[in-house]
């Protein structure tokens, strides 16, 4: 059974929609620039890459990208997509990182990191990430600060999709388990679509630490992906491992 949780959120029908509700609520651009810089000579490895919203535009710079999704349904959306077919893509569970061969850069994007269940789940990605790092290797994700969530959840708030349709969304958040969820109400052609996706943060020091367990050492954090420095106003951090000094 795969460690994800929400591998069965993309396998209901949310994989046909994703790109249209979600895709301009990222800024992929200044994601996959950042990306570049850390790939080194590849290969490059995503987990969580679904419908490629950051590896083809990586791929079209050069990059050698492969991936790893739990879900077939959105993996299934990627090869739709221009260059999509050429995507070595492993289905899997992203906690296992069940590829083989050794990588320039591993990473994960848009918060999928928190997607991992428990702190268990967390701590095994990190090392068997490790493991499948070149030397010189970097492992790059993304990852809400906790602080930004706010006791009680955050206010609500609208949005829109790419084609225009309006977007409820709000989170949840316990902060005594470390869990938030992110619910999506969505106007379909069939109506209002309740989306709801569980998440499982950890504060940065704790991501920190998981690195150390896997041998690894903060590189560089950031406040975006554009690399904006770090403050105590960053909503979200972008943090780098390497392997550390022996």
């Amino acid at each position: 059974m795969s460690e994800n949780g929400n591998v069965g959120i993309y396998e209901s029908g949310v994989a046909d929609f994703y790109d249209i509700w979600f895709r301009h609520l990222v800024d992929s651009g200044s994601t996959v620039e950042c990306l570049a810089g850390l790939a080194g000579e590849g290969p490059v490895l995503e987990l969580g890459i679904g419908t490629g919203r950051v590896a083809l535009p990586l791929r079209e710079r050069g990059v050698d990208v492969r991936g790893v999704d739990g879900s077939r349904a959105m993996v299934a959306k990627l090869r739709e997509k221009p260059g999509g077919a050429a995507v070595p893509v492993t289905i899997g569970d992203l906690v296992d990182v069940p590829v083989d061969g050794r990588f320039s850069l591993v990473y994960l994007a848009s918060g999928t990191f928190a997607e991992l269940p428990s702190q268990d789940a967390q701590v095994r990605c990190f090392e068997n990430v490790a493991r499948r790092l070149t030397s010189d290797g970097r492992f790059a994700l993304d990852a809400l600060v906790p602080d930004s969530a706010q006791v009680g959840g955050s206010p609500v708030q609208i949005t829109s999709t790419v084609d225009g349709r309006p977007v409820v969304w709000l989170r949840e958040v316990d902060r005594f388990a470390q869990r938030y969820v992110s619910h999506y109400l969505i106007t379909t052609d069939e109506g209002m679509r309740h989306v709801r996706v569980p998440f499982r943060y950890a504060p940065a020091p704790e991501m920190d630490l998981m690195a150390r367990i896997a041998g690894l050492r903060l590189e560089h954090r950031w406040g975006s992906w554009a690399r904006a420095p770090f403050t105590a106003a960053s909503s979200y951090h972008v943090s780098v491992y390497r392997r550390a000094d022996p």
